[in-house]
């Protein structure tokens, strides 16, 4: 049977990228709250035949761009961000013969816990 995944993470492997992932992880956060700012300023800006170029227009597409330059990173890897604002990641790995995640959350100090591919968070089971 073919596998759904093509990069497989070793325990060690998933917790050397940690303190990586740490860092990317703020960064989308920070970067997605100062998008929101700059399109709750946009919004208000927005009025029938008004021209919306300018500074704040450019700086709302920077941060667009480094949002999906930091969410590269995790694509490119085959890292799963199941939820942002837990900081909820899933790397696919193997439990014996089995396809996997290994499953951390960013308050988590190591990977201690592995899930079926499709049951998620609350099928998680300790390594």
């Amino acid at each position: 049977m073919p596998h759904r995944y093509q990069k497989h993470y070793t325990r060690d492997e998933a917790r050397a990228l940690l303190p990586q992932i740490r860092h990317w992880l703020k960064r989308i956060v920070q970067l997605r709250d100062k998008l929101e700012k700059y399109e709750q300023r946009l919004s208000a800006l927005i009025e029938p035949g008004r021209d919306l170029g300018g500074e704040l227009v450019n700086s709302w597409l920077r941060t667009v761009a480094d949002i999906k330059g930091a969410f590269s990173e995790f694509q490119k890897r085959d890292i799963q961000i199941k939820d942002l604002d837990r900081g909820l990641i899933d790397f696919p790995a193997f439990v014996g013969s089995k396809e996997v995640f290994l499953c951390w959350e960013q308050d988590e100090d190591d990977i201690e816990f592995w899930h079926d591919l499709d049951t998620g968070y609350a099928g998680r089971e300790p390594l």
